[in-house]
């Protein structure tokens, strides 16, 4: 699977999953655009892609803001003259996503709904609006098993999760005609530091293991576990795909 000299931007692309989706498309061939709040981060991770010959920069944005990602796709296209994937990845995760049902602030709630859908919608918006002058692209989207499984204390994130699922199906039906083709991936427990710390609470409280004991293949997914999957839905391999979720779990919602 290859992307020889497509463009993408990837937002979170500098730590965690996005990381190694970061990775994965350089190593397929791709220009990547890491996007990122704190754009040291992404600085890091597109210095550290650069070092080992790949094509990489780094941009800071606020996914909730309309001009930060405006001020992205201008300067995407000033470097590269194109847009071919969006990876939506930036989103609040962990222990800031995490507050029982009833205690849920109102502040809590528009930050979590403006970073994870408001923000996927903003950008998947305005590259649309490049993709279909183009006449190609491919948008991927990264939601969560928790659209599928309700977590307790995570009533926000299951919502804006979930609502990333419908996103993508109304979104892929509407860019078909223009040869955009929308997908998602449902990632479940994967090891990254923003989810270490939320880890800590669900061993103190003796709920890890019980989680753990849920995933048939034994262990905690990687990020090197999500990249091979973006390429691939960027791919003209899977040229004949929009509009589909793919669960990568270990096997979690087997159950």
């Amino acid at each position: 699977m290859r992307v020889d000299g497509k463009v993408a931007i990837v937002t979170g692309g500098g730590t965690g999953i996005g990381r190694g989706i970061s990775r994965a498309l350089a190593q397929a061939g791709a220009r990547v655009v890491i996007a990122q709040r704190r754009v040291e981060k992404a600085a890091v991770m597109a210095d550290a892609l650069r070092s080992e010959g790949f094509e990489a920069i780094a941009l800071g944005v606020d996914i909730s803001k309309r001009p930060q990602v405006q001020e992205l796709v201008t300067r995407t296209l000033q470097r590269w003259g194109r847009i071919d994937i969006l990876v939506n990845n930036a989103a609040i995760t962990g222990l800031p996503a995490i507050a029982p049902f009833l205690e849920c602030s109102e502040e809590q709630l528009d930050l979590i709904v403006n970073v994870n859908l408001k923000g996927t919608f903003i950008c998947s918006q305005e590259v649309a609006r490049v993709m279909v002058r183009q006449g190609s692209g491919s948008i991927i989207h990264i939601s969560s098993v928790a659209a599928f499984a309700a977590q307790e204390g995570a009533s926000i994130y299951c919502a804006t999760k979930a609502g990333i699922i419908g996103l993508t199906r109304a979104m892929a039906l509407e860019l078909a005609p223009y040869c955009v083709r929308v997908n998602c991936l449902a990632p479940g427990d994967i090891l990254t530091e923003t989810n270490e710390a939320l880890l800590d609470e669900l061993r103190a409280h003796g709920i890890f293991g019980q989680y753990a004991r849920r995933i048939p293949l034994g262990r905690r997914g990687r990020p090197e576990d999500i990249g091979p999957a973006v390429v691939f839905l960027a791919s003209e391999d899977a040229a004949y795909i929009t509009g589909a979720t793919l669960v990568i779990d270990g096997g979690f919602l087997i159950y």
